[in-house]
């Protein structure tokens, strides 16, 4: 099991994003399973309309993108206010967001790699002695 973070989620659902450690985290997940925090459907679909709004998606693709990501049952894990607060401590730790500070932590709290595309944030978990997943 991995962590999973928007940037990846998004990679599997737009064309011009996707690339090779994309599809092998698609085909991990599909195996092992992923979890991520309770931002994470929002996240995605934020960047799902945004990609929309920049004509890199239409909207009549969203019914495949959503049953794709329903499919692959990532277990999502609800974030309390305590634990986003705390997560700041990580994000002032490591120049995050709390947002992938959230992300951060949850690999740590979990013992797990976490997937993602962004830099920063694959930067941040090697600074945690996090994994970045393959």
């Amino acid at each position: 099991m991995i962590v999973v973070d928007a940037s990846v989620a998004l990679a599997w659902c737009l064309a011009d994003e996707a690339d090779e450690y994309a599809e092998g985290i698609l085909e991990r997940v599909t195996r092992e399973g992923a979890v991520a925090p309770g931002h994470w459907p929002v996240e995605v679909a934020n960047g799902l309309r945004s990609a929309e709004r920049r004509g890199r998606l239409r909207a009549d693709e969203l019914p495949r993108l959503g049953k794709l990501l329903n499919d692959l049952g990532v277990e999502i894990v609800p974030v309390a206010l305590t634990t986003a607060l705390g997560a700041l401590e990580t994000a002032r730790d490591h120049d995050l967001s709390a947002y992938d500070a959230v992300y951060l932590d949850l690999a740590l709290f979990r013992g797990l790699p976490l997937a993602t595309i962004d830099g920063s944030l694959a930067a941040a978990c090697r600074g945690a002695g996090v994994a970045v997943a393959t």
